[in-house]
């Protein structure tokens, strides 16, 4: 077994909303919209304890030129890190312990209704956070997990729910 994954901690909330803070502050008048997104979002989902923030801007290139707030607020620039026209940011703790992601994606992106979908849908949808959650007790109980284990584990999960979620968006 493997702590890949806490139960929810009502913290998180407050934690996202300091942090959001944070970085409003520093980019002072580049206007960016943040989202609590991922699981730490989610009441009663198990999570990995990592701050997922979704940040949306109207012009993605216009972040090159704010490296310095970035590294100042403490995040590690990771590029698009795999995902055209996003932005991704890494924060650690002074332990090295990953504490927040940052994603930041203009606007018009169909990754920003992707996860906004899915979070909502979650909170929503009860019975299908606790299928997700006893999918990441199920997976994180193995004596032979792997981080890589477990995401592939999820991945088919996430896929699918994604789908339905996306079709429940559009539809309110």
């Amino acid at each position: 077994m493997v702590d890949y994954v806490v139960p929810h901690d009502l913290k998180w909330k407050n934690d996202f909303c300091h942090e959001a803070s944070l970085i409003k502050e520093g980019l002072g008048r580049t206007d960016i919209e943040l989202h609590h997104i991922g699981s730490t979002s989610v009441e009663g989902i198990l999570a990995k304890p990592i701050i997922d923030l979704l940040g949306v801007v109207s012009d993605v290139r216009a972040l090159n030129t704010k490296s310095d707030v970035f590294e100042g607020l403490g995040y590690e620039i990771m590029g698009a890190y795999g995902i055209d026209g996003r932005r991704y940011f890494r924060k650690m703790d002074g332990a090295g312990k990953r504490t927040h992601h940052l994603h930041i994606y203009e606007t018009g992106s169909p990754h920003i209704e992707r996860h906004l979908a899915f979070r909502d849908y979650l909170i929503a949808h009860p019975s299908k956070t606790a299928e997700y959650s006893n999918l990441k007790a199920m997976l994180t109980s193995a004596d032979t997990v792997t981080w890589d284990s477990y995401l592939d584990g999820k991945e088919p999960f996430i896929l699918a729910t994604e789908q339905e979620a996306l079709k429940w968006f559009r539809s309110i």
